[in-house]
């Protein structure tokens, strides 16, 4: 089904993330993952996510996002 797809629905995507669909929803209302709206139909690139994905590691993009920060210890 999903092996080979490009495009996914918001049905698939929560599938393959293991996310439910109302915060996949939101998450794509607020522009925090790739997508791409068809008329009133979220539609994901499966290569776009999988990228962005590799983005959300802690410490991925070099930010410390999702990290301490190296304030580990302190007070």
């Amino acid at each position: 089904m999903m092996g080979t797809d490009r495009w996914l629905t918001l049905d698939e995507l929560a599938g393959y993330l293991k996310l439910s669909n109302s915060k996949l929803y939101r998450m794509a209302q607020d522009g925090k993952v790739p997508a791409s709206k068809v008329a009133s139909q979220w539609r994901f690139n499966r290569q776009e996510i999988d990228k962005w994905m590799k983005t959300q590691r802690p410490g991925a993009d070099g930010s410390g996002k999702g990290s301490d920060n190296g304030k580990r210890g302190e007070g």
